[in-house]
């Protein structure tokens, strides 16, 4: 990551098509390249945790690798895509130059392990049931396996039923590890299930939460992005518009701006 310049983690939630992929992986490089923003495309080849057992998950693997790998070829893009089980580690770091561990993963020591030994950049979203200084011990789990290219992300933390809330102080808090801190500005205004069969949320607070999460330090942002989010088919509910998201972005830089050019931001 490059000091004093913000970084982007950006892309659909799920590889829906290569199409749709290579639309949104060349729209918001574009934009970054127009706004002076480091961009890592991201996109999952499953999803593993969805709520139902209906519920779309992804190409697999083998086939999602392979797009992901063109999107990198042709748009010499940096790309990032999540994990579930050790084995997929060695494989996705063939192509992905950032390796994600979902939050509902971040304690399970194989695959964290696993991941660590790829020499890869690891981004570790941080639990909705974590304290934020309880993730000194994931930092350890990667340390001890060799690796301290890491990154610790924010996602919100459950606050009753179907429901998450954002404490920006655990922004502050893990950046006291001296790992570069990520703000997950889309999953952290879901509504985990909210739909029965299906995770609600609510996107208009997007960009209030994201930047609020630069002003307290973030060093980069995590946002899930599709060209109709409510025809996606994981997370549409949460999604940023791909129309909406370069005003979006403008406003939120001239906030991170702000906070670093007046010193505002301790880490």
């Amino acid at each position: 990551m490059e000091k004093n310049k913000l970084t982007l983690i950006a892309g659909p939630c799920v590889i829906e098509t290569e199409e749709n992929v290579m639309l949104i992986a060349d729209s918001v490089r574009k934009m970054a390249e127009k706004l002076g923003v480091e961009y890592y495309f991201k996109a999952s080849f499953d999803k593993a945790n969805r709520t139902s057992i209906e519920s779309y998950r992804g190409p697999g693997i083998e086939e999602g690798l392979k797009i992901l790998q063109k999107v990198k070829e042709k748009y010499n893009l940096k790309i990032a895509t999540d994990i579930h089980e050790p084995w997929q580690a060695n494989e996705a770091a063939k192509v992905c130059d950032i390796i994600q561990i979902p939050a509902f993963l971040c304690r399970q020591t194989d695959l964290l392990v696993a991941a660590a030994k790829t020499g890869k950049l690891i981004n570790v979203k941080k639990a909705q049931f974590l304290a934020p200084w309880d993730m000194k011990n994931v930092v350890k789990k990667l340390e001890e396996s060799g690796n301290n290219h890491i990154m610790l992300c924010e996602r919100g933390t459950t606050f009753g039923y179907n429901t998450l809330v954002v404490d920006m102080t655990g922004i502050v808090e893990m950046k006291k590890f001296g790992y570069p801190v990520v703000f997950d500005a889309t999953h952290s205004v879901q509504k985990p299930g909210g739909k029965g069969t299906s995770t609600g949320g609510n996107r208009e607070y997007v960009e209030y939460l994201a930047k609020a999460a630069v002003s307290c330090g973030a060093d980069a942002l995590f946002m899930e992005v599709h060209p109709e989010p409510d025809q996606a088919l994981s997370d549409g509910a949460n999604m940023v518009k791909l129309d909406a998201l370069e005003g979006m972005l403008q406003r939120i830089i001239r906030v991170y701006r702000a906070v670093h050019e007046t010193g505002e931001n301790n880490g």
